[in-house]
């Protein structure tokens, strides 16, 4: 059992690609730490270095120099069997829902818990008490084709918390949702943060969407720039 309190922390890590022959140093000594019960915000342009960091935080890749520690385990020196147990740790919510259409909500949801070994009955009332949480208790045998783009990514972040993860890893959540649902989606997640303690690490290029975390790390060129608190 880990005795960090920090859900991530990054020390000088690196990551290099190899485009053809030439190396690409997609992060260059980057430091980062993410206490539980933060929300932070990655926000960057294209080419930042945020989609490396991401890529990283969800354990789907390894730096190439330097540490990465979610929920205190040294990432680079784990097996792929090791990331992906890891990653069970992790709750991810995308831009695009990735719900299964044939599936209800509560299917949806029900489904996250299949890797983890949960008991039948356990994963129905889990599955049933997160609907509720996010305000889809009378939508639960709704397919996602019945369901609104903001209930959708309800749904998607319920099922991101089905199997009780460490953190939610959230890219560009509001991307794919107009302005009113967008603002709907954000009240949600921020209520998790300070009523659930949730802890929450939000990439983004939006700068406005970025200033509703608490703290907002700005990257650009592989670096980390700026890393400030938020006024609430």
């Amino acid at each position: 059992m880990s005795k960090t309190t920090s859900v991530v922390e990054a020390i000088n890590v690196t990551k290099t690609y190899m485009l053809g022959k030439i190396p690409v140093e997609a992060l260059r000594g980057v430091n980062l730490k993410v206490e539980t019960g933060d929300f932070v915000s990655i926000l960057g342009p294209s080419g930042s270095g945020k989609s490396t960091m991401l890529n990283l935080i969800g354990a789907l890749d390894k730096p190439t120099s330097g540490t990465l520690l979610i929920d205190g385990v040294d990432i680079g020196k784990l097996n792929d069997n090791q990331l992906a147990d890891i990653r069970l740790k992790i709750g991810f919510v995308f831009q695009f829902f990735n719900l299964i259409p044939r599936l209800t909500a509560h299917d949806n949801v029900e489904l996250a818990m299949s890797i983890a070994n949960v008991g039948k009955a356990e994963k129905k009332k889990r599955a049933l008490d997160l609907l509720e949480t996010v305000g889809l208790k009378d939508r639960v045998n709704h397919k996602p084709a019945e369901l609104s783009g903001g209930q959708q990514q309800r749904v998607a972040i319920a099922r991101a918390l089905a199997n009780n993860p460490k953190f939610l890893l959230l890219d560009e959540p509001t991307g794919n949702v107009d302005s009113k649902t967008a603002s709907e989606v954000l009240s949600l997640i921020k209520k998790l943060n300070t009523e659930k303690n949730v802890s929450i690490i939000m990439v983004t290029h939006d700068q406005n969407l970025a200033r509703e975390a608490r703290r907002t790390v700005e990257m650009f060129d592989g670096q980390i720039t700026s890393d400030m608190v938020n006024n609430q």
